[in-house]
């Protein structure tokens, strides 16, 4: 399905997995890792981005909601609107971690970190 600016409103979760994820001034700060499923709502809970690490070793995991990655096809990735430095600063874990217990205490610490509105409380 076309959305206004021609982009599909849809797109394959393998097609997202390792694409990069940049600062507003187009460096590269990390890359997609996961996407988390909400399964009571159907939607996405949130994007799993991962930096930090050296292959493999200390990477942090840092949910970000869905809403807050913006794809620019120019630079090929997820444009966001956070500072290498914000993201550091936000909630962050093991995968493990950010999907324990349904991951609802995470998400709503990660929802109001980023200051992006809660999607579960604007469904009718």
């Amino acid at each position: 399905m076309p959305t206004a600016t021609g982009h599909t409103s849809v797109i394959r979760a393998k097609k997202v997995l390792g694409t990069n994820v940049m600062d507003p001034s187009g460096h590269k700060i990390g890359e997609v890792e996961d996407v988390i499923l909400d399964k009571q709502t159907n939607s996405i809970l949130f994007a799993v981005i991962s930096f930090g690490g050296f292959l493999g070793m200390g990477e942090k995991y840092h949910p970000i909601p869905w809403a807050a990655l913006d794809y620019d096809e120019g630079e090929g990735g997820y444009v966001v609107s956070y500072t290498k430095e914000q993201l550091q600063a936000a909630p962050a874990g093991s995968i493990d971690e950010l999907t324990r217990d349904g991951g609802l205490q995470l998400r709503d610490r990660t929802y109001d970190y980023y200051k992006v509105p809660r999607y579960w409380e604007t469904r009718h």
